[in-house]
């Protein structure tokens, strides 16, 4: 399971385009670990670095191209430099600039981090260029299925048969994504428990220690209290004027804060896609948690379990340089709603809409596929369900979700 197959592919793919890789993804979701797996078999020489290890942070500081230094197996080996964490050192997109100009025909660096590496705090500090990127999520219903059906054929036909693609434990898979979550440590330990005990110290740390890395917090106290409400805002447009309100701080406190919080991979949101809907209006975004069990409404935790799901193919896709792809919801001024909308290149290609057990479509997707003429999944919790509806010239296909999204490319 550490070997995140998926991943790899992916990797394969950029490597010998780019001699620097942007690797990104949350807090211990297994990102150190793919990095010293791939090392260890494409790599003769691998120089491992570590921004939290003081002694490595030393090295750096008095010698910034220390990894020169240390000699190679052979005259014609790249060495693969891994920079762990090291968006944490303040300077740290100059340094990276510096040294990939300088060494980008000797060396191969690999940088990894749990924050966004392509956000810049300041102009004039971009990679532009000079690097490619990917991510890494916690585990995924399709990740652990390790059977998908082809990219070109889902982009024909979302709606495709997929039962072929499925394997037996997909329900299991699911019920332990529920309750502990994809990311591997509680993932692989199995119990609740442990899940419990490592969701409280895993939020304090990213909160406590990484945000006020990153960020001057001064009131650490509210944004403990900002990231203590999101579980019950999940699934609905989230007002930061409101919430500036509750908490007493400025609008633009919040909206940072929030930032933060998308960073560093505590969260994620969704953007309302208006374009060729009548009486649209511009609303605010949806907001997604990565560690999903903490939220107690369980149509609300079943909703953000697929936002991932969706999420990670839409990620994925990108970073193999498959297209422009997005994930939105719909909404309009009469407050008719479609969980999600995936777009490629700003069309809309696929609506997707969660139920927790009804199996007939919902009104508001009858109402949106009329308007974009495309493809519909509607996503139920329940099990044993598979029902396609004829609308017009379209297909809704209503399904349980653990079936379709274990196969989803």
């Amino acid at each position: 399971m550490n070997k995140r197959t998926i991943y790899k592919e992916i990797w394969d793919e950029l490597l010998p385009d780019k001699p620097l890789i942007l690797l990104a993804g949350p807090r211990q979701s297994g990102k150190t670990t793919f990095a010293r797996d791939i090392a260890a078999k494409d790599f003769r020489d691998v120089i491992y670095f570590n921004w939290d290890i003081d002694a490595d942070k030393r090295k750096l500081i008095a010698d910034p191209v220390f990894f020169s230094k240390i000699p190679k197996s052979s005259i014609s080996s790249k060495p693969l430099v891994i920079l762990d964490e090291i968006h944490k050192y303040r300077d740290w997109k100059n340094y990276i600039k510096g040294i990939y100009d300088q060494f980008e025909k000797e060396y191969k660096f690999l940088v990894t981090g749990s924050g966004r590496l392509e956000y810049s705090r300041k102009a004039g500090d971009s990679l532009a260029g000079r690097y490619l990127k990917f991510h890494i999520f916690p585990f995924t219903l399709s990740e652990l299925n390790q059977q998908k059906i082809d990219f070109a054929d889902f982009l024909k036909n979302p709606l495709n048969d997929f039962e072929e693609y499925v394997s037996g434990n997909t329900a299991d898979n699911f019920g332990n994504l529920w309750e502990l979550s994809g990311f591997p440590e509680p993932f692989i330990k199995g119990k609740k428990s442990f899940w419990s005990a490592w969701s409280l110290a895993y939020g304090q740390q990213i909160v406590r220690n990484d945000l006020t890395t990153f960020a001057d917090i001064r009131n650490l106290d509210l944004v403990e209290t900002l990231f203590a409400l999101i579980p019950s805002r999940v699934g609905s447009p989230f007002s930061i004027n409101n919430i500036a309100l509750d908490l007493k701080v400025a609008f633009d406190t919040v909206k940072n804060w929030l930032l933060l919080f998308d960073s560093f991979y505590l969260t994620f949101r969704i953007s309302p896609w208006t374009k060729k809907i009548s009486r649209s209006i511009l609303k605010e975004k949806k907001i997604y948690l990565f560690n999903y069990p903490v939220i107690e409404n369980e149509a609300a935790r079943f909703e953000n379990l697929v936002a991932l799901e969706l999420l990670r193919a839409v990620e994925m896709w990108k970073d193999y340089g498959r297209g422009n792809f997005s994930l939105n919801y719909l909404r309009d001024k009469d407050r008719q709603e479609v969980d999600f909308l995936i777009t490629k290149n700003d069309k809309p290609l696929l609506m997707a809409e969660t139920k927790l057990s009804d199996d007939r479509p919902s009104a508001n997707l009858i109402s949106f596929q009329d308007t974009l003429n495309i493809p519909a999944v509607q996503l139920v919790k329940k099990d044993n369900v598979k029902k396609i509806y004829k609308n017009r010239n379209n297909n809704i296909l209503v399904v349980t979700a653990h079936r379709w999204l274990s196969v989803l490319p």
